[in-house]
């Protein structure tokens, strides 16, 4: 089976790549680099109006001549590989939206892939409009417009968000749901609000190529140390203000017994390196599952504070707090978790072995691209 993998977070796609081939499949992955996260991708999409000065000519010719040179800029380069992207058996688009211009040129990217190839699924990974429509209907306890709703940061910083749900993102949607096979989602995050859609064809659990994340069992002879790896861009949707409200209390009480180390905005492949010598990860707050850094931590050996609900613990049958530290929005709560750890370093060392053990077998790559050549195979055998 040949199958292109268009657009990539983290190294979703890649890994479902590396999953297919082992199994015999040819699969490339066709993406920009996720911004300052550089992943790898086969075929790279390049945004060359990234820079302050180019951004702002960039939003001047829209704004006098209705122009968008990055949107123009990607098509072109999108058009010039319609034979590489042509003749593929399978095409799973990453996102409804996976560019950030107008949706009237996404949808022509979108039909450009339909048309070359056979069968188009969408991969629901990020914000789409099923799950935006949940957040803001307030049917998650809490969620990334938690932070919206209590006014914390800048409207920009939730306008990509809410634009899944303007009438221009859901007349995308629409289209998009009328012609492919099917959705597929990757976390619980996703998959509660693709509930009852008709197209919807289920979850297969983030894949992580484990062998490529060497475990490292917990050595607490001194110091336990924290890592929090902030992205600025996505500072309150992530509760990083939380995490830091946490770290402060703990700072101010168990100054001698633990190092802090906090980054910002690092490549991927630093960011993976960075926190090597960590025993606890602060990952997210506002999820109900792990995303892609967690789970990778996680498969290293970290005790990680992320999404870890009760939905999830039902989904997977496991117990509270056992194999990740789910982290509510509450820096009190946050901070007698750690405390928890500090005061009983064995739970770290039980914590870091029932991690890696959970993601080798509910996330192992090899083991999610056999679910995916049986939901796409399925799904097409239905629909036939």
């Amino acid at each position: 089976m040949k199958v292109l993998l268009f657009g990539e977070y983290n190294r979703a796609q890649w890994n479902i790549k590396k999953g297919l081939e082992k199994l015999g499949h040819e699969a490339i992955v066709v993406s920009m680099r996720d911004g300052f996260k550089k992943v790898d991708v086969d075929i790279e999409i390049k945004d060359s109006y990234t820079s302050y000065a180019l951004k702002k000519f960039r939003i001047l010719l829209i704004k006098v001549l209705g122009f968008d040179i990055s949107a123009h800029s990607i098509k072109k380069q999108i058009k010039s590989k319609k034979k590489q992207l042509s003749g593929f058996d399978i095409v799973q688009i990453i996102n409804e939206a996976p560019f950030d211009f107008n949706r009237q040129h996404q949808k022509e990217i979108f039909d450009w892939l339909k048309d070359w190839n056979d069968e188009v699924f969408l991969l629901s990974c990020g914000l789409d409009y099923p799950s935006v429509k949940y957040a803001y209907d307030k049917q998650f306890r809490y969620s990334i417009l938690t932070p919206y709703f209590e006014n914390k940061g800048i409207k920009k910083d939730f306008s990509p968000a809410l634009s899944y749900i303007t009438e221009e993102h859901i007349n995308l949607h629409k289209h998009i749901f009328k012609h492919i096979k099917g959705v597929i989602s990757n976390d619980l995050d996703y998959h509660l609000p693709l509930i009852g859609y008709k197209k919807y064809l289920g979850m297969i659990p983030h894949a992580i190529n484990t062998s490529k994340l060497k475990y490292s069992k917990p050595k607490i002879n001194g110091k336990i140390v924290i890592f929090h790896g902030i992205n600025t861009y996505n500072y309150y949707k992530k509760g990083n203000d939380i995490f830091d409200k946490a770290l402060n209390l703990i700072r101010a009480k168990f100054r001698d017994q633990v190092e802090i180390i906090v980054t910002r905005n690092l490549p991927y492949k630093n960011y993976i390196e960075s926190f090597d010598r960590a025993h606890i990860l602060l990952d997210q707050v506002y999820a109900y599952d792990q995303g892609f850094n967690a789970l990778e931590a996680m498969a290293k050996g970290k005790v990680v504070f992320t999404g870890a609900e009760k939905e999830w613990e039902d989904y997977f049958d496991v117990e509270k707090d056992t194999i990740a530290i789910n982290a509510l929005p509450d820096a009190q709560s946050i901070a007698s978790k750690l405390e928890w750890l500090i005061n009983n370093p064995d739970e770290i060392e039980k914590i870091s072995e029932n991690a890696r053990i959970f993601v080798d077998q509910h996330h192992n790559y090899i083991d999610c691209a056999k679910q995916y050549l049986k939901i796409w195979s399925n799904a097409i055998k239905h629909q036939s």
